[in-house]
């Protein structure tokens, strides 16, 4: 019999090491919108995303032949490209020209809802069951979302916010489709092979960048830039990418997308520290209110659980 006090499988010691690859992921993940928001004021987004995957897939390649496994024929392909067609190809385009008009603290609080957006998708797609509350959750989130981008006034680090914002909802709208398709296809490959396709297909889609970057060179800092990049690419593309499928492939998907709540956070902590970013009074209201809803539809979650508990 089920009772009140049986542990949470979180806290099993074999969820312990998907939990902290969860974990790098997102602190990987939160710092990479200031680096980007960098970068982008300097060189054309394409040419940033052709050297974050070149660089990503240059760095796995010599794996690739003992971490991977061959890809099946039928369906799995079919859903092998549309995973790497929504991330990295849509979800980088999406965001970089996001960073290009708004802040990089305000692109990582839009991030908070998409947590409630796999747990949706898990519900259509996984049967995953949502409550009312958490729906409720959702709708109070987005309207977070919509109340940042339009308090938000030009400035230096985001010319047009509401644009910007919008463009990153964008994103992660394509990172809810790939977190589905990541939680589908681990049960057939490793997360090292999910890594490889995505990297290898994000440098073929991006290759356009490469004319830029020749055509246009790397700004007036290339050391600077080429440092930035290869943390983008050897370590939030590769690294962040991995360990999060590695996390997926363990753990279920509504509580490996839970943990991109702390991504907000930790990307507001960059843009303060790196890029001098704040937000005005109302932001921080709109940011209260996406949090609100997030942690409305967790609650919620937790109810439905405990309810289901005192049946038994």
């Amino acid at each position: 019999m089920t009772t009140d006090h049986q542990k949470d499988d979180s806290l099993n010691p074999q969820n312990i090491f998907p939990v902290l690859a969860v974990l790098g992921a997102v602190f990987l993940w939160g710092s990479s919108f200031a680096a980007m928001k960098h970068l982008v004021t300097t060189i054309n987004p394409w040419a940033i995303m052709w050297l974050r995957t070149g660089i990503a897939t240059l760095a796995l390649i010599s794996f690739t032949s003992r971490l991977s496994e061959p890809v099946k024929k039928g369906k799995d392909r079919k859903a092998l490209a549309l995973l790497a067609f929504l991330m990295p190809c849509l979800y980088f385009s999406f965001e970089s020209h996001a960073l290009t008009y708004t802040s990089a603290t305000q692109a990582g609080l839009i991030s908070a809802s998409l947590p409630l957006m796999v747990a949706v998708g898990a519900g259509f797609f996984f049967k995953e069951k949502t409550t009312i509350i958490g729906w409720l959750g959702l709708a109070i989130s987005i309207t977070g979302v919509g109340v940042l981008s339009l308090t938000g006034s030009p400035s230096i680090n985001a010319t047009n916010p509401i644009l910007g914002n919008m463009l990153e909802i964008a994103a992660m709208i394509s990172a809810t489709g790939y977190m589905l398709l990541v939680k589908r296809l681990s049960a057939n490959y490793g997360p090292w092979t999910l890594t490889a396709v995505q990297n290898a297909s994000g440098c073929l889609f991006f290759i356009p960048g490469l004319y830029l970057l020749i055509r246009d060179g790397l700004g007036p800092e290339p050391l600077t830039i080429l440092i930035i990049a290869g943390y983008l690419g050897a370590f939030v593309t590769l690294g962040a990418f991995g360990l999060y499928n590695v996390g997926m492939s363990k753990l279920p998907a509504g509580k490996a997308s839970a943990f991109i709540n702390l991504v907000p956070a930790i990307a507001a902590f960059f843009g303060w520290l790196l890029l001098d970013e704040t937000l005005t009074s109302l932001q921080m209201l709109a940011s209260l209110i996406i949090f609100a809803g997030v942690w409305l539809a967790q609650c919620g979650d937790k109810f439905r659980r405990k309810k289901r508990l005192c049946r038994v």
